[in-house]
């Protein structure tokens, strides 16, 4: 489950407020967190929002800039990579997004719109395997997923976890 530097859904649906807010850094458990550039593994992640969670974070600052229904938020998560919410007009009606863009890249958030335009209009909802492993990330509690760590085989090292119970 190592996430690709390419624009991908991480959550399924429309994400309540506070998972929202544990969404804004899903990767907060990586094991290098304070060394190197996280860029990579945040930008191009996207998942959808409520409008009353876009309104919100448009009025926690002043944005860093807005163009016709997007904006970007002053504070940057890591390097050049920002969050950027949409409201979209899909199949007629607007709805809001949330996406990390690498504002270092001048496409970035041209290419992110187009993206969840795309996947969003297609007629045929279903997940993809990646989105789902994605959102099984997103959902579960930080208790029970992490990060392999110096204990692991070398070759899982840095990979993400999710711990599962069962019988026996």
């Amino acid at each position: 489950m190592n996430p690709s530097p390419a624009i991908r859904k991480v959550f399924q649906g429309v994400a309540p407020r506070q998972q929202m807010f544990r969404m804004f850094d899903r990767h907060a458990q990586r094991p290098d967190r304070w060394d190197g550039d996280a860029s990579p593994l945040n930008a191009g992640e996207w998942f959808e929002i409520a409008e009353v969670e876009h309104d919100y974070m448009f009025e926690i600052l002043p944005p860093l800039w807005m163009r016709g229904a997007m904006f970007a938020m002053r504070e940057f998560l890591t390097g050049s990579v920002t969050s950027v919410f949409f409201a979209l007009r899909i199949d007629g009606v607007i709805r809001h997004f949330h996406g990390y863009c690498d504002l270092s890249d001048e496409q970035a958030v041209e290419r992110m719109r187009v993206a969840i335009i795309e996947r969003e209009s297609r007629p045929v909802r279903a997940m993809t395997r990646q989105e789902s492993l994605e959102h099984i990330w997103s959902i579960t509690a930080d208790d029970n997923r992490g990060y392999a760590g110096d204990r692991w085989d070398e070759a899982a090292r840095g990979k993400r976890t999710i711990m599962l119970y069962g019988d026996g």
